[in-house]
């Protein structure tokens, strides 16, 4: 009787500490935030469905945890407000670990690198010959609102205009139509517009400028939840 009590004891004391993990099991339902417009990380198909490697990641995580899998759709901006709220359990979006993130949730990783880039417009390439040449007020530059892209450019380039985005597709718009004259952002997104657009003359920077790890955002203070999609994210990249 008495390690019966001990048991259900240490079973409540472990349930009380992990509200995340707690309303993952009764739901049965792992939900995943994403913006769905950070090709290729996700993006949303013809279909009307997302689509990329962070889905793919979370399907294998949803999976692996025997829950069924929801992706919570909003803009980049509002991903970390989603799992501090409890709008979701997960962010999963080409989220890169810094510090100033790390002081408002918890990152599990990283399940893959990244570093920043350039996608700069044809008429772009033909003025700029060194990067002093970005740091101009001259230069309009458009970067992912609360991204690392943004900060990036204010720190680096505080001579540059920045016009902030809510998504890719807008900003490669902005450059492709002479707005901008370059879009900061992954490599990888970089790289995809080019291959997107093969007769606009875009081009991308031959190095990256950084090099950042990609994580697995969730709300902080809840180590059980936290120590489950670790261990779940290392079986999967074994």
């Amino acid at each position: 009787m008495l390690f019966r009590s001990l048991a259900l004891t240490v079973s409540s004391v472990a349930t009380a500490g992990s509200p995340v993990l707690d309303r993952v099991i009764k739901s049965g339902t792992l939900k995943v935030a994403m913006s769905g417009d950070q090709p290729p990380f996700n993006a949303v198909s013809r279909d009307k469905s997302v689509i990329g490697y962070d889905v793919d990641m979370a399907r294998a995580l949803a999976n692996t945890m025997k829950v069924e899998l929801e992706i919570v759709q909003l803009p980049f901006g509002d991903l970390i407000s989603a799992v501090k709220s409890g709008k979701a359990d997960l962010v999963m979006s080409g989220l890169a670990i810094t510090l100033e993130r790390s002081q408002e949730v918890s990152f599990v990783g990283p399940y893959m690198m990244s570093g920043k880039s350039m996608l700069l417009g044809a008429a772009t390439q033909e003025k700029v010959k060194t990067g002093a040449d970005l740091n101009n007020e001259s230069i309009t530059l458009v970067a992912l609102k609360n991204s690392t892209s943004e900060t990036f450019v204010n720190r680096n380039l505080p001579n540059a205009k920045l016009t902030t985005i809510a998504n890719y597709e807008d900003g490669v718009q902005m450059v492709l139509n002479g707005k901008a004259d370059a879009m900061v952002a992954d490599v990888p997104a970089c790289k995809l517009s080019v291959l997107r657009n093969p007769n606009a003359g875009l081009a991308v920077l031959d190095k990256p400028l950084s090099i950042e790890p990609i994580g697995i955002a969730m709300a902080k203070d809840d180590a059980q939840f936290a120590g489950l999609v670790r261990n779940y994210l290392s079986t999967l990249e074994r």
